[in-house]
C-alpha cells in the first residue's frame, strides 16, 4: 500500500468499512450512531424537516474525515531514533527535535490529494506540549491545518490505544473515510475494530520506536 492511490479506494468504501466497528462491542461509547451517520439535528435532520414543509435551510453537507498520523506518514523521524536507543530513552530530546523532521514526500502528496474532498485531522501520539511546535511545523510543510487532537502530557497508554479512542470520539459525530498510520500496531488494531486504515509505509518502521511506544507509551 505505499501507491498514494490507494487512499482513493479505502475512502470510497468507507460506508461499507466503517460501519463493521459496530461488530467489536467496543463502540458502545458513541452517541451518533454508526460510522458515517448524522447525529441529531445534521443534515438528515434538516432535510427531514425541509420535507415537512417547516422550510429550515438545509445544513450543507459536511465533508468525511481523513484522520492522518504525523511521525513516521509525514515528518521523518529517523534523525531523532538515537534519543530512544538508549535506556531509558530521552523523550524530552526526542520530541524537541521534532521541528528539524524533514517532510516525507509520499505523505505530503498523499495528504494533499485526501484534502481534495476529506476534512483533514491530525491524530499524534506527540504530547500535548509539543502542539505549537507540531502546528508550526505543518505550516511550514504547506499542510491542511485541520483539527490537531494530541496525547495529553500525562497520558501514558500505549500509540494504539490512545488512537482507538480518539478515533470513537471522531467516529460519534462525522464518517470517518480513512485513516492513515505508519505504526504496525495501531494499524493492526484499528482494523480489527473495522476501521479503513491506509498504513503508511514509504518510510522503514524501526522497532526502536515501536517498543517505546508499547512499553512507555509516550508517542
Amino acid at each position: 500500500m505505499t501507491d498514494a492511490a490507494e487512499a482513493a479506494g479505502i475512502a470510497g468504501t468507507a460506508d461499507r468499512t466503517s460501519g463493521t466497528a459496530e461488530r467489536t462491542g467496543g463502540t458502545a461509547d458513541r452517541t451518533g450512531g454508526t460510522v458515517g451517520g448524522s447525529p441529531p439535528g445534521g443534515p438528515a435532520d434538516s432535510a427531514a424537516a425541509r420535507a415537512g414543509g417547516r422550510g429550515e435551510p438545509m445544513v450543507p453537507e459536511q465533508r468525511p474525515l481523513a484522520v492522518i498520523d504525523v511521525d513516521g506518514v509525514v515528518a521523518d523521524v529517523r534523525h531523532r531514533l538515537r534519543f530512544l536507543r538508549a535506556s531509558p530513552g530521552d523523550w524530552e530530546a526526542f520530541f524537541a527535535a521534532a521541528p528539524a523532521d524533514p517532510p516525507l514526500a509520499e505523505g505530503v502528496e498523499l495528504v494533499h490529494r485526501l484534502a481534495r474532498d476529506h476534512e483533514v485531522v491530525w491524530l499524534t501520539g506527540r504530547p500535548e506540549r509539543s502542539r505549537a511546535a507540531t502546528w508550526r511545523w505543518l505550516g511550514e510543510q504547506g499542510l491542511p491545518l485541520g483539527e490537531l487532537r494530541m496525547r495529553p502530557d500525562d497520558d501514558r497508554r500505549p500509540a494504539r490505544v490512545f488512537k482507538r479512542a480518539e478515533l470513537r470520539q471522531l467516529g460519534a459525530r462525522r464518517q470517518v473515510a480513512v485513516v492513515v498510520d505508519d505504526d504496525p500496531a495501531v494499524v493492526d488494531l484499528l482494523r480489527a475494530d473495522g476501521w479503513p486504515v491506509l498504513r503508511a509505509e514509504w518510510l522503514a518502521y524501526e522497532a526502536t520506536l515501536g517498543n517505546a511506544q508499547e512499553s512507555e507509551g509516550r508517542t
